[in-house]
């Protein structure tokens, strides 16, 4: 199939046979910019009106998906008619777009896509990364459900990310750390800059950590957008240690923040959602942000029952984090309860071979016993034996490495005991990996 031939039409396609169509359109995978993906959008007037009442974009090096995750369950436990898109997904593409709660299904997105290729080939035709296409097939079927809410997620930028051809009403940066160097380099104040990207003149900009760079909050001051800051204008207290938590503690928490009119609102004895509190203050600053009259009992509901797959999920013995960065990884070190006096506490963990692999593997090496190190294929995989190499020179203890996430389970069922846990990290694709096999349990 030649780069310039749509898929014939005379024969429909499947959800896969467009996602494997989309992978030749655009020579590299990864092309920051907005030029192409916006005269796209605008080909398929997404950009001549709002795709919702109200949208919320969140960008950062961690905390995105939880922080989102939060923000949905509130608003829908409100009554609002809630749509996202996120990315990437863990096992099915079908993920990175939900309406009211549900993954888009095969056929609507399979509508998405064809809508965008017949913009795309409009004359001049214009070529676009499978992320891109992907983004404009999420906003086509956001643009379709007339939603009171829609939650977008950036991908690894900010002001050149595909998703920032949409102007959003309230704009979230979570974290800033050092990731994906190979596109936005290591300079913190810099990757601060590019994440800020996404704030509006005159449109609320959210910040969700206490450690962001300066640049950050300068980005949105040079362009006047309203600064609402963790720790400053927002906050939450709670009094206890996550590290100390056993699985039938009850936690609580409370959070104060500040309508757009400048008036406090406060919220107490919200329990503990499992996920970072700071993420948590953030989603219902943003809520708020972008209008959202909270009642404190929904905002309790929603917050007891979030879940997000593949972030602290635990499955049985087994805990599934994606975390790829020391940044994520010290989080997870710090949340994991210890293994039941005399057990172990494993580590399966596979990176891929752009990531601060002795970063995490730092991160994480007072909480783990033994180590199982597997193997990611592909372009930017990385081989077990390099990952073990770097356990065992920062004095890890490595317990077998293997040639897939799957081998690793199995090395690990011959030795698992009742009492034993197992931490699987390190990258989506491991977690992925794992969501689709049936776990084994002591």
């Amino acid at each position: 199939m030649s780069k310039s031939s749509t898929p014939n039409s005379l024969a429909p396609r499947s959800l896969a046979e467009w996602l494997d169509y989309l992978e030749t359109l655009h020579p590299v995978g990864i092309d920051m910019g907005l030029e192409r993906v916006a005269e796209v959008a605008k080909r398929m007037g997404l950009l001549s009106r709002p795709i919702a009442t109200q949208v919320i974009t969140v960008a950062g090096t961690n905390g995105k998906g939880s922080t989102l995750a939060m923000m949905e369950a509130v608003a829908r436990t409100h009554g609002l008619r809630v749509g996202t898109y996120t990315s990437p997904h863990l096992v099915r593409y079908n993920e990175r777009v939900t309406i009211d709660g549900d993954h888009a299904d095969d056929q609507r997105l399979v509508a998405g896509f064809s809508s965008v290729e017949d913009a795309r080939l409009q004359a001049p035709e214009i070529s676009l990364t499978y992320f891109e296409a992907g983004t404009l097939c999420a906003l086509w079927c956001l643009a379709q459900e007339n939603l009171d809410l829609a939650l977008l997620e950036v991908g690894l930028g900010g002001r050149l990310d595909a998703v920032n051809i949409i102007d959003a009403d309230v704009a979230i940066v979570t974290t800033i750390a050092q990731d994906h160097a190979n596109f936005l380099g290591s300079d913190i104040a810099q990757i601060g800059r590019e994440k800020a990207g996404i704030f509006r003149t005159a449109r609320p900009a959210v910040l969700g950590s206490r450690l962001l760079p300066s640049s950050v909050a300068e980005t949105a001051n040079a362009i006047a957008a309203p600064v609402y800051c963790l720790g400053e204008v927002f906050s939450h207290s709670s009094d206890y240690d996550p590290a100390n938590l056993s699985a039938d503690t009850q936690s609580e928490w409370s959070w104060s923040g500040l309508t757009c009119q400048g008036d406090v609102i406060s919220l107490t004895n919200l329990p503990d959602p499992g996920l970072p509190i700071d993420n948590a203050a953030t989603a219902l600053q943003a809520l708020i942000l972008s209008g959202l009259v909270v009642n404190a009992d929904a905002c309790r509901r929603a917050l007891h029952g979030v879940q997000v797959p593949g972030r602290m999920q635990w499955i049985g013995q087994w805990c599934l984090d994606v975390g790829h960065n020391p940044h994520a990884a010290d989080y997870v070190s710090k949340r994991l309860p210890l293994a039941p006096e005399g057990g172990r506490q494993w580590a399966l963990i596979g990176m891929l071979n752009d990531k601060d692999a002795d970063g995490v593997i730092s991160a994480l090496l007072p909480r783990i016993t033994d180590w199982v190190c597997v193997t990611l294929e592909g372009e930017r995989g990385r081989p077990a034996a390099e990952l073990a190499a770097r356990i065992t020179s920062l004095g890890g203890h490595v317990h077998h490495c293997a040639s897939s996430p799957e081998a690793g389970v199995q090395v690990i069922a011959k030795q698992l005991a009742p009492a034993d846990r197992v931490l699987v990290t390190g990258s989506f694709f491991t977690v992925a990996a794992l969501l689709e096999m049936t776990l084994p349990q002591a």
